[in-house]
């Protein structure tokens, strides 16, 4: 058995093609991430790996819709998003499939 701790992973990131990581792997990508309330992220997109983060505790709004603890949001290919948090928060965020260099900036346009 071995152990790790969540502080010496890059982002919270855990599992998938990292480095450190507690299993590596590019089938998936799982995180527990932790904001400061007003934390935020620019408009971005995948185009290979569907997000699915869910709200552990606190607040976030994305895309102008509140979410709150409970909440599992799924963002498909292609679905473009941002991020703030309204509030100290904790997510779990599963991208499947692992999926380097797949965060592009902006809203997708067709």
């Amino acid at each position: 058995m071995k152990k790790r701790n969540l502080k010496e992973m890059t982002k919270g990131w855990f599992v998938g093609n990292f480095e450190p990581t507690v299993y590596q792997t590019n089938d998936v990508e799982v995180a527990i991430k932790e904001y400061n309330k007003g934390d935020f992220e620019d408009m971005h997109y995948h185009k290979l790996a569907t997000e699915i983060t869910t709200i552990v505790s606190g607040s976030v709004l994305m895309n102008g819709k509140t979410y709150q603890q409970g909440d599992i949001i799924i963002i498909s290919p292609f679905e473009s998003t941002d991020f703030k948090a309204l509030e100290d928060t904790v997510t779990a965020v599963v991208k499947i499939p692992g999926a380097n260099n797949d965060k592009y900036m902006g809203i997708y346009e067709h």
